[in-house]
């Protein structure tokens, strides 16, 4: 390739003017993150997405981090979710993965986990009713999550009874924890199985789980209530 000289002289001092069009000096940045501070005492994912990529743009040479950090804050700001939601929720997905591989390692593929706000979804298909229980089971020994829907459908139901049953037992228990004014019926999880009721989640206290477990063995087809509840003061992983 053919070309004129490059002379140096002139290709740092445009180099200089450039940077300094954009420059924010670090008394006028402070000034900046102030008023974004002050808008709101605890600021929102849009302002703080702001304060993030102001604080970038002070340093000198940050081009890649800046578009990494402007990424995540501006896709965190246009949900309703926060910076620090999303992260929660990423180590929610990773326990449980876990969970699964050491407890039962075909619920890693089997199971599809999605997690929003601390809300576990969980579809897919598992072979036993057991299995089912299990993963259920798993996601409420988590810190940080405070419900969770399994929707997993048992492919052998060859061991089921009374189907019918179950699923009246089930509802029935539901309606029982929701008209109860004691009980937050969204921390709990039910199961029936041949009569067999299982039960999860996160009691406040243990008066609010004895009510639980009352309502349980109050229905007309409960043969056994299996508790698997926990307290809020129980150390979860």
């Amino acid at each position: 390739m053919h070309g004129r000289p490059v002379d140096d002289t002139h290709i740092s001092k445009a180099l200089d003017r450039r940077f300094a069009k954009r420059q924010i000096k670090g008394h006028d940045m402070r000034h900046i993150q102030d008023k974004l501070m002050n808008h709101n005492a605890r600021p929102s994912a849009p302002v703080l997405a702001a304060i993030l990529i102001v604080a970038c743009l002070g340093l000198s040479g940050c081009a890649g981090a800046l578009f990494g950090v402007g990424t995540a804050a501006v896709a965190a700001s246009t949900t309703e979710k926060g910076i620090s939601t999303s992260v929660s929720d990423g180590v929610i997905l990773t326990k449980l993965h876990d969970k699964f591989i050491q407890n039962d390692a075909s619920l890693s593929t089997a199971v599809d986990v999605a997690v929003n706000d601390g809300a576990v979804l969980m579809t897919g298909k598992v072979k036993t009713p057991e299995e089912k229980i299990l993963a259920t089971k798993l996601a409420w020994e988590i810190k940080g999550v405070r419900e969770v829907v399994n929707e997993l459908q048992v492919t052998d139901q060859s061991s089921i009874k009374d189907i019918a049953k179950d699923l009246a037992a089930s509802a029935q228990l539901r309606g029982k924890l929701i008209a109860d004014p004691d009980i937050s019926s969204l921390n709990y999880s039910i199961d029936v199985v041949n009569g067999v009721v299982y039960l999860s989640g996160v009691a406040t206290d243990t008066d609010e789980m004895n009510k639980v477990v009352t309502h349980a063995q109050e229905l007309r087809f409960a043969q056994q209530v299996v508790n698997y509840i926990i307290l809020a003061t129980d150390k979860r992983d």
